[in-house]
């Protein structure tokens, strides 16, 4: 066990919407420490949201993000020779960051060409309540009801 909790680090807002889960979520969206490229990918996505939507693509995003955290989610736990899925309420900085890899995650494996435009049709579902980024948190929410019979095990 550790003998201390680390420090949180502190996360830079971003250039264009001063914001510190933009950076978060492109913290998240980039691979083999390609910081600039990433912020390339994230705001080539906001220009097409903006494009496709009309609408502010920094509150759509949000949205979209809001619609994706899950507030459930079921955790195993081993009671008397057998494991039990137990529905456990999601601590807000753990929240974000599953709807992020989530949103990430179901932009990838959208089809379309580029990820650019593969992220932005995905926040654009997210922000209509659609996509597999939701699906996704409601099959979690799902799975937590049908647990809930075992929430006396909680810790």
């Amino acid at each position: 066990m550790r003998k201390r909790k680390p420090k949180k680090r502190i996360i830079n807002p971003d250039p264009r919407f001063q914001d510190q889960l933009v950076t978060q979520f492109v913290n998240n969206l980039m691979l083999s420490g390609k910081k600039s490229t990433a912020f390339a990918v994230f705001y080539e996505a906001m220009d097409l949201i903006k494009e496709r939507t009309g609408e502010n693509p920094h509150e759509v995003w949000k949205m979209a993000l809001n619609n994706i955290t899950p507030s459930v989610e079921v955790r195993s736990k081993r009671v008397g020779g057998s494991t039990f899925q137990i529905p456990t309420e999601v601590r807000a900085s753990r929240k974000v960051s599953i709807g992020i890899k989530w949103l990430i995650k179901y932009a990838r494996m959208r089809s379309g060409k580029g990820i650019a435009d593969k992220l932005a049709a995905e926040i654009i579902a997210g922000s209509k309540n659609e996509g597999a980024a939701v699906k996704k948190k409601e099959d979690t929410h799902r799975m937590a009801e049908a647990n809930r019979a075992f929430a006396h095990f909680r810790r």
